[in-house]
């Protein structure tokens, strides 16, 4: 084990973030440097807080089955190059998660039951971002190929992991995108401040060393079609994410500027990163309003704050969560508590338990305000509070309530895969939709979750399609789509 009493004699600690008044008037990481650079001065000690306990329940909250005593240990010890390896034997992309990730092995962390728990998660990236700094990040070329194809649907994180995968077992595989450049919501969702596109860039041209194709600018369903990849290639995966938003459908929905998230985030992140934009939105001088408060929310909170809204309230139906952990919800679950991000300390008013009645617009048909109400539970049911109605200004409202599933009009209605009762994609324990030959895994599959889970369903992917290419696998299953997470 690490430092045997660390867990005792070191109180966590986690990296300082650039100041508020310098940060918000850039595009760059929160962290000087990378978080990996930020964290390298106090990352042994925080290794050594591991304790090696005799069950990590640490692996039961990370969907990929991370060996985290493992890496704390070699951490502790300075042996970054097995570290290095260790990491990589789970996660092919742990800087993602490193960044991104709510770290729910940190809330099952044994330490956490009655101290301040392990930094897991500064710790993964602290490996990762030391690795790249001094080029131990090498490709993986396969020692043969098979002469199998394979079509990965999406490149985001499961279709990235599935996809380097499939590569490495030496199948020619070929990711289709149809935006520009790949990388999904990594690319065009998360901000610059939550991860410079610098980071997936060069996972990215890893892949390509390593023999992956991009074909992007491509949407598959109309430049080419469900039965053309099917007929050309040995096996699909579909890691087309979840991408139909949540509408609220109150009055006034038609009203100019309002406007999904994802309809907003993704012209901020070209334009951040030098691409030019026609007729972008822009929350400058605008009273904004988010509906929604999860991470979606948080990431148009930090955009419009660095693009100089004059205010930015963000709502929630739900109410306030408890600073602590629930009873109902006990270690290890995952708690639902009230979580700061590094946008909700920059600036903005977070409300909670009110709901939206109606959005109001000028003679031009633009919005100008809201009419709220607050709502509380009644018998398991939302309602609405009598005498509690109130106006906010709004020139610009991003909705932000989550995803109900894949687009099912193109390639999905294309290839007559079935779909359950939420609108995704039905899979077996392979991976394998209920068409020979097309598999699918991440959202697509599981609905709107985690990046971790992504990443670990694109690595199980990879090895039921490994499996039915070749009769057999090497490749790790990290867990079955039956798999659920360790919340409540």
């Amino acid at each position: 084990m690490a430092d045997p009493k660390g867990f005792m004699t070191t109180p966590r600690r986690v990296a300082d973030r650039r100041p508020v008044q310098e940060r918000v008037h850039d595009w760059k990481e929160v962290y000087p440097g990378t978080p990996g650079r930020a964290l390298l001065p106090i990352i042994s000690e925080q290794a050594g807080r591991c304790m090696d306990c005799g069950i990590p329940f640490c692996h039961t909250g990370c969907p990929l089955g991370n060996l985290i005593p493992e890496w704390n240990d070699l951490v502790w010890r300075s042996d970054w190059d097995e570290a290095l390896e260790r990491l990589h034997a789970t996660n092919n992309f742990p800087e993602f998660t490193g960044r991104l990730c709510p770290a729910p092995c940190e809330t099952a962390c044994v330490v956490g039951i009655n101290r301040d728990a392990v930094t897991i998660k500064n710790v993964e990236v602290a490996i990762i971002d030391k690795a790249w700094d001094e080029r131990r990040v090498k490709p993986q070329p396969p020692e043969w190929h098979t002469g199998k194809t394979v079509a990965v649907v999406g490149s985001g994180p499961a279709g990235l992991a599935a996809a380097q995968q499939l590569t490495r077992a030496g199948h020619t595989v070929a990711v289709f995108e149809r935006a520009e450049e790949p990388g999904g919501l990594m690319r065009y969702g998360i901000p610059e401040f939550k991860m410079e596109k610098a980071v997936l860039d060069r996972r990215i041209r890893q892949m390509k060393d390593e023999g992956t194709n991009f074909r992007c600018g491509v949407e598959v369903g109309k430049s080419v079609t469900g039965p053309q990849l099917k007929q050309r290639y040995d096996a699909v995966v579909l890691a087309t994410g979840s991408t139909i938003p949540r509408d609220l459908p109150v009055p006034g929905r038609e009203l100019g500027g309002i406007l999904q998230a994802m309809e907003f985030l993704p012209q901020a992140n070209r334009v951040a990163r030098g691409v030019p934009v026609e007729n972008q939105v822009t929350a400058e001088g605008k009273n904004v309003v988010i509906i929604g408060g999860g991470d979606t929310g948080a990431d148009c909170l930090g955009t419009s704050i660095r693009q100089g809204a004059k205010s930015v309230t963000q709502l929630e139906i739900m109410p306030t969560p408890p600073q602590e952990r629930p009873d109902h919800q006990p270690w290890p679950t995952y708690p639902m508590t009230y979580r700061v991000s590094s946008a909700h300390e920059e600036a903005g008013e977070r409300v909670y338990s009110v709901s939206t009645r109606e959005f109001v617009g000028d003679e031009s048909g633009h919005v100008t305000k809201l009419l709220l109400s607050e709502v509380r539970f009644e018998d398991g049911k939302l309602v609405a509070v009598e005498g509690t109605e109130q106006e906010l200004q709004a020139e610009l409202v991003l909705l932000a309530m989550g995803f109900v599933g894949p687009e099912r009009d193109t390639v999905v209605s294309q290839l007559g895969v079935d779909l359950d009762q939420r609108g995704n994609i039905v899979r077996d324990d392979d991976y394998a939709s209920t068409v020979d030959g097309v598999f699918v895994c991440g959202d697509a599959g599981r609905g709107q979750s985690l990046i971790v889970w992504a990443i670990a369903e694109g690595r199980a992917c990879a090895a039921g399609v490994d499996e039915y290419l070749s009769g057999s696998t090497k490749l790790p299953r990290p867990i079955p789509p039956t798999a659920r997470p360790m919340m409540v």
